[in-house]
């Protein structure tokens, strides 16, 4: 048992494990300190100065979140002295921050504005210089503007710490500190991976998605044009908590009514095309398993992952799946099948994706991603995007009834669904799996195994007397380890799957932004996994190959699973790129 330290805060007796923190102790006895730089587990620096205590003893003021606790100690969280320091800290913060918070992206979601208000704080008290920095647009999927960057460094760590990508980090001294690049390049031109980690981890508006809002109401308003939108299995778990509803909290129904309202042409579901994935990538996994091609092979559906192996492993792609993602596969199916069923031509199709994830606005731009001639995805949006969307054209949400997808492609398995979380794809591929190997219905679909917001997961599974050993990896920190097992020939696995993000796409760049309160305090990334597990539980269909819209597509267009059609449809290919 851990030694026990027994202290006052705020003149309550509490006894925590010794190693604890002043800050994680006030919050096991209930009381809230401030943060603004914390991030539980990947930024304790104390850089920030919010969360200061007093300390019984003690000259000066400590940082909370760094100062551990010992036996005795009396601590006091809400003094004058602690209240006018943390007040002069936030006014100072301000003094060199853009203050357009009426039309700031984070308006009403910001933690800085949150501590001024909270503090009573004077926005103009130390008006002075301000630094000025041009705004970084360079990518599709990210915009910086360090005008408004508190310089807490979250960001940063979220680049490394989660993701050891590495591409940002602070550069400067003292009023001159700013957090960009090295040598001062754009992102465009280092080797970020567009995850968008950092802009979930930042506590105001300095980092955000590159919006396409406007797209999508020109594309809505064209009377030329047929305007299709899909929306991931996760956007449905993720969308009601920017409506005020508890995290978790699947709102489907609600979500296809609203995007009806909005005017699209037809509302589909990705998790259709995600079925479809599995199909593909699981004949691809028994080809190479049965004819001796490479094994690893490891599942292409996060961008962000791609892109991280194209810059950091370019002489690994051959372990890659060649499939499409769910959604450049829907994209392609949209303005193939689909467009000759109903006889559209392809330029006059535009179809929107919603997606978790910001990666996904740079693979649509990727080459070899136009199956019909044109871009397989014109306008991909974050599950935030569509929020703001639905704000703008004034829909109610939360009183709006329930209501189902449109054909061909709205019907989904729970398959389809768990590609949301880590694990989920690893499971789809092995519900199906299994099944075309034997021949005969598994004895259970849930392989829980994989399941679980763990970093690094393995497995190994029995199939027709064939011993597959699985691995999932969530977060690309984990990701580089397993790949440097995978170049050194030490990974034993026949079947790997990789999202970009921890937790997977549930926790994605995309997803509502949630206050260092909340993501310190609750697991976001099993909450919402949660959800979609226990939605999976209650369909009907939960495998792949039982989607019969699926089976309708390889009756009528693709005739098998890898077919000649199959894979000048659904199939891509990588591209080496510079470390920078």
């Amino acid at each position: 048992m851990a030694n026990k330290v027994n202290l006052k805060i705020n003149n309550i007796p509490v006894t925590v494990d010794a190693g604890t923190t002043i800050l994680e102790a006030a919050r096991q006895c209930g009381i809230k300190i401030p943060t603004l730089c914390y991030l539980k587990d990947i930024n304790a620096i104390g850089a920030c100065r919010v969360c200061v205590c007093e300390v019984k003893g003690a000259r000066s003021l400590v940082a909370a979140c760094v100062y551990p606790v010992n036996e005795g100690m009396e601590v006091f969280t809400n003094t004058e002295r602690v209240l006018q320091s943390r007040k002069t800290t936030v006014e100072l913060i301000m003094s060199d921050h853009k203050k357009e918070c009426l039309s700031c992206i984070r308006n009403n979601n910001c933690e800085l504005q949150t501590l001024s208000n909270e503090l009573g704080c004077d926005s103009t008290k130390y008006a002075g210089e301000t630094n000025s920095y041009q705004i970084d647009n360079s990518t599709p999927y990210i915009v910086r503007d360090n005008d408004k960057c508190v310089l807490c460094r979250r960001c940063v760590a979220a680049c490394n710490q989660y993701q050891s990508v590495g591409v940002i980090g602070a550069n400067g001294r003292g009023f001159d500190t700013h957090i960009a690049c090295a040598f001062e390049k754009p992102l465009s031109e280092v080797a970020c991976v567009g995850c968008g980690q950092c802009i979930v981890a930042c506590p105001v508006g300095a980092l955000h998605e590159r919006e396409e809002i406007d797209d999508v109401f020109e594309a809505l308003n064209n009377p030329d044009k047929y305007v299709i939108v899909g929306t991931a299995p996760s956007v449905r778990i993720g969308l009601g908590e920017e409506f005020g509803m508890p995290m978790g909290t699947n709102t489907e129904g609600k979500m296809v009514a609203a995007l009806r309202r909005l005017g699209f042409d037809s509302v589909f579901d990705v998790d259709y095309t995600a079925d479809l994935t599995i199909m593909e990538e699981g004949t691809e996994f028994l080809g190479r398993l049965k004819n001796g091609g490479v094994l690893p092979m490891i599942t292409s559906c996060s961008p962000g992952w791609i892109k991280f192996c194209e810059h950091n492993f370019p002489d690994q792609l051959a372990h890659l799946s060649t499939c499409k993602s769910p959604q450049q596969m829907f994209g392609a199916v949209c303005k193939t099948y689909f467009a000759e069923k109903m006889g559209i031509d392809p330029k006059n199709i535009v179809v929107v994706s919603v997606m978790p994830c910001t990666a996904k606005k740079f693979e649509k731009g990727r080459e070899d991603q136009s199956a019909a001639g044109v871009p397989d995805i014109d306008i991909a949006i974050t599950t935030r995007e569509l929020a703001r969307i639905i704000k703008r054209a004034g829909l109610a949400y939360n009183e709006l009834p329930d209501e189902k997808f449109d054909e061909p492609f709205g019907i989904g398995t729970g398959a389809g669904l768990i590609f949301g979380a880590t694990g989920g794809v690893m499971e789809a591929a092995l519900r199906t799996v299994v099944e075309v190997v034997t021949g005969k219905d598994a004895p259970s679909v849930d392989f829980k195994e994989v399941r679980g917001t763990k970093g690094l997961k393995e497995a190994t599974y029995d199939i027709a007397g064939t011993k597959v050993k699985v691995a999932v990896c969530s977060g690309l920190k984990n990701a580089r380890e397993l790949m440097n097992r995978v170049k050194e020939g030490t990974a034993d696995y026949h079947f790997i799957e990789i999202m970009a993000c921890p937790g997977g796409c549930v926790n994605g760049g995309g997803q509502p932004i949630k206050s260092a309160d909340v993501r310190n305090n609750k697991d976001i990334r099993a909450i919402r996994a949660k959800a979609i597990y226990d939605t999976d539980a209650k369909m009907k269909l939960r495998k792949s190959h039982l989607n019969p819209a699926v089976q309708t597509i390889y009756k009528d267009y693709f005739k098998e699973p890898n077919s000649h059609k199959a894979h000048e449809v659904l199939h891509t290919s990588y591209v080496p790129r510079d470390k920078f």
